[in-house]
């Protein structure tokens, strides 16, 4: 039992350590309804925009020990203090119209339902054309082209 309990505590403690040594770029998303982004990887830089968004999307650009140059949907950069950072892959629905969230992955299958721009929601899986994303508790895919939050073509699993 003990030892069952070691081998848990050592994999929750190279989980983290492990994702924060990704080559960027990589995709992230903000971990903390508050997390602030300053002009330099340093507490003592002075802040540039405090974001107020669990789960918005973002591109890691660069690391430094601890910190991670973010691109926000806008295109706006900021360095970010790891830990208000998180693995989870979000997306959010790209400007223009409603999208329709599709019951299967197919422009052929039912709409489920119908986002609007801005929406942002949880994805766990693409094939390159497609994405299953969670938005609060509906789900359904939506085309990967619509969404800001993956790469074109990106397939994920």
């Amino acid at each position: 039992m003990r030892r069952i309990a070691t081998a848990a505590l050592l994999i929750a403690i190279a989980s983290p350590a492990a994702a924060q040594e990704k080559q960027p770029p990589y995709w992230a998303s903000i971990a903390s309804g508050q997390a602030m982004t300053r002009i330099g990887p340093a507490k003592n830089y002075p802040g540039i925009w405090l974001y107020q968004r669990r789960d918005l999307p973002v591109r890691v650009v660069k690391t430094y020990p601890n910190w991670r140059m973010i691109e926000d949907p806008d295109g706006t950069r900021g360095w970010m203090l790891v830990t208000l950072l998180s693995d989870q892959r979000t997306a959010i629905v790209k400007p223009g119209s409603p999208r329709n969230i599709h019951a299967e992955a197919s422009v052929a299958s039912r709409v489920a339902y119908k986002v609007e721009p801005g929406v942002v929601g949880r994805i766990d899986r693409c094939d390159g054309s497609w994405c299953h994303i969670a938005v609060g508790k509906r789900q359904g895919f939506i085309a990967q082209g619509e969404i800001w939050g993956t790469d074109q073509g990106e397939q994920l699993d």
